[in-house]
């Protein structure tokens, strides 16, 4: 072999191991890229499957509070007509309400309202 061919292999080996040296941090770096965009994206992910998780418990909850609010409402509506007298017919016939009277002013026992409130002699 002449010292021609030699150099020429040399020079060829040079070259090559440069070019891989070059290029070997800018390849880590481009993998370092594409493994870090992985992890951002897995990270994204994560963080809206938490969020929609959230979501949907915050949007149960208020479902319930929209439901009990109105059971709220409702009771008090039925507060206040009892409290007007427009519900007694509600009312149970175990003490809570003084006895029907008929359109004589008679309640069920017989008696009219002036005998209940007439002193007894």
């Amino acid at each position: 072999m002449s010292t021609g061919a030699i150099i020429a292999i040399v020079v060829a080996v040079v070259v090559i191991v440069a070019v891989v040296l070059i290029a070997l941090p800018r390849l880590r770096a481009a993998r370092d890229e594409r493994q870090l965009q992985n992890r951002r994206q897995d990270m994204a992910g994560r963080h809206r499957e938490h969020a929609d998780a959230r979501e949907l418990r915050a949007d149960a909850a208020e479902q319930h509070a929209r439901r009990e609010r109105a059971e709220a409402e409702l009771h008090a509506s039925r507060a206040e007509m009892h409290e007007r007298g427009l519900a007694d017919d509600e009312l149970e016939s175990n003490g809570d309400m003084p006895p029907a009277r008929d359109a004589k002013g008679r309640d069920d026992r017989g008696t009219t309202s002036s005998e209940e409130s007439r002193p007894v002699r």
